[in-house]
């Protein structure tokens, strides 16, 4: 099952430093960098190539560019769908603002966990907790078929 395996390759990058902008396991990632990391650790290459941000992109526009992005490579999964590990999470972290930050779920079930590139931290494995959930906008899973 590929969300097992995308859950399995997110964790591997536990202990990355945080650095923007950067996809590398073990050197630095940021949020997006971890996801391009597991997509190339699935998939061998990356879907497209990202673009430069700043830690501010797309606010002043109010431009979800990360959603489009997200929808244009990963599936969307319906709100009330369960959740299951390597499902991708897009977080809205304040209330009216862009979502730009990404996790992959660990671990579902009772003491749901996600995997994520936090700022100050690097990648880190987080519980899922009401107040995380609570900043979820979407979220995707990973198309069958990895090699």
């Amino acid at each position: 099952m590929i969300g097992l395996r995308a859950a399995e390759a997110a964790r591997q990058w536990i202990g990355t430093p945080y650095v923007h902008q950067a996809a590398t396991k073990g050197a630095g990632a940021d949020c997006l960098g971890l996801l391009r990391g597991v997509w190339r650790d699935l998939y061998g290459g990356e879907p497209e190539p990202a673009p430069p941000y700043s830690p501010d992109w797309s606010e002043a526009a109010r431009d979800e560019r990360l959603w489009r992005a997200a929808a244009r490579h990963l599936r969307e999964v319906p709100g009330q769908a369960p959740l299951q590990p390597g499902d991708v999470l897009l977080f809205r972290m304040r209330v009216g603002a862009v979502a730009k930050h990404l996790g992959i779920l660990a671990e579902a079930g009772l003491t749901p966990s996600f995997v994520h590139a936090y700022s100050g931290h690097g990648v880190v494995e987080s519980p899922l907790s009401t107040p995380w959930k609570r900043r979820v906008a979407a979220r995707f899973r990973f198309p069958e078929g990895a090699t």
